[in-house]
């Protein structure tokens, strides 16, 4: 949510107006998903991160490239964070809610490859999607943040969290 807040808060240059809605509508559904995982945990334990700060050095958010790029990474790292945390979540509401937003997850991550490489095979590319299974790649915690963890500004040690 808060990437898509700086994307659509200065669009770059030259961005096209279906480029903006998919980048709006991204920027929509990552606020609800933040919102509803923070009401979702912090009423289900008290072993919580603290608020995170993010930062985007390699960032140029005036550049198409340098913005997509960015999105096609923090979406794949999201789908495949999401898809190995299903064996966490103990309360089946939850789990049902999480496959949801995996699957929501999951288009935001096609939309951003297709706009990336237009009317390609790369909306579903084998670095994303197992070619013998079939199925999304999975990343565990700590693959998560060796991914995503150049973002996140605020310190934390995520062993200390109990997951692996």
């Amino acid at each position: 949510a808060d990437f898509y807040t700086k994307v659509v808060n200065n669009f770059y240059a030259g961005i096209s107006n279906a480029e903006k809605e998919v980048l709006t509508d991204l920027y929509h559904h990552e606020v609800i998903h933040r919102d509803f995982f923070k009401a979702a945990i912090t009423g289900a334990t008290t072993n919580v991160l603290p608020t995170l700060e993010f930062q985007y050095p390699n960032v140029n958010f005036n550049d198409r490239n340098s913005v997509l790029a960015t999105a096609k990474a923090l979406e794949d790292t999201g789908v495949a964070a999401y898809n190995a945390a299903g064996k966490y979540i103990t309360n089946p509401t939850y789990l049902v809610i999480a496959g949801k937003i995996v699957s929501v997850e999951a288009r935001h991550a096609s939309a951003i490859r297709d706009l990336i490489n237009p009317l390609t095979a790369a909306f579903s590319g084998d670095d994303v999607v197992d070619p013998v299974t079939g199925l999304d790649v999975a990343k565990e915690p700590k693959d998560v943040i060796a991914a995503a963890g150049g973002f996140i500004k605020t310190p934390f040690t995520w062993k200390e969290r109990g997951i692996n």
